[in-house]
């Protein structure tokens, strides 16, 4: 049993400590946003994430980038094999470590 399908769809999860599968998330859209940023993240380690279950899922995932700088990245996989690929659909940049996980 899937702690996803517990999940009632629409609504936002609690917190949860980030996974290696949401590291690797963050790792396949570190490029988009590097490249919408126009900058280089040497350090980029995801430390929690929340969930929301959509047409698919959107993951809200808090990625530490410095000492204490922090961004907020929106990703939302689709549901079907096609539509496989995760998009980067919103971040917010200039973040600390307290700083809550919210939609956006």
């Amino acid at each position: 049993c899937s702690a996803m399908s517990l999940t009632i769809k629409g609504g936002l999860s609690e917190t949860r400590p980030a996974t290696a599968k949401i590291q690797a998330i963050a790792d396949k859209v570190k490029s988009q946003l590097e490249e919408k940023e126009n900058k280089k993240y040497p350090i980029f380690k995801a430390t929690e994430y929340k969930s929301q279950v959509v047409q698919g899922t959107n993951y809200f995932i808090k990625v530490q980038v410095a000492d204490d700088d922090f961004v907020h990245l929106r990703v939302f996989e689709g549901l079907t094999q096609e539509n496989e690929a995760l998009a980067l659909s919103n971040y917010q940049t200039n973040k600390t470590k307290q700083d809550e996980l919210t939609s956006f």
